[in-house]
């Protein structure tokens, strides 16, 4: 018995044969086929999120903006003067974020 060792032991995979044709080939291929299929499912679920997630928040900026439409200039720096009194390290981020989407857009155009 321990004369006989199977083809696992010795790493070797017999192909499954059927009139000729090596189907175990095929086998390897439609499991992958069926992996690439359930990737891109989660893919696409994943992106469809996102999208969900961009328009809703675009959304809300939009508002936001339509809101700001409306007011005077002057109301508008009384405002921001206030949040930047109320909450100074969130002002400053918003400022960076603001300068380095200005550099951007003004070095793009060089």
């Amino acid at each position: 018995m321990a004369e006989t060792i199977s083809n696992h032991e010795q790493g070797l995979v017999k192909p499954d044969v059927y009139n000729g044709e090596d189907k175990t080939t095929n086998n390897h291929m439609n499991e992958f086929k069926g992996q690439a299929q359930e990737y891109g499912q989660k893919f696409q679920g994943a992106a469809m999120k996102a999208k969900d997630f961009a328009n809703e928040k675009f959304t809300v900026a939009s508002d936001k903006f339509k809101e700001l439409q409306g007011k005077d200039p002057k109301e508008l720096v009384a405002d921001a003067k206030e949040y930047a009194r109320q909450k100074p390290g969130q002002a400053l981020l918003i400022s960076a974020a603001v300068g380095l989407v200005i550099g951007f857009l003004f070095k793009g155009r060089r």
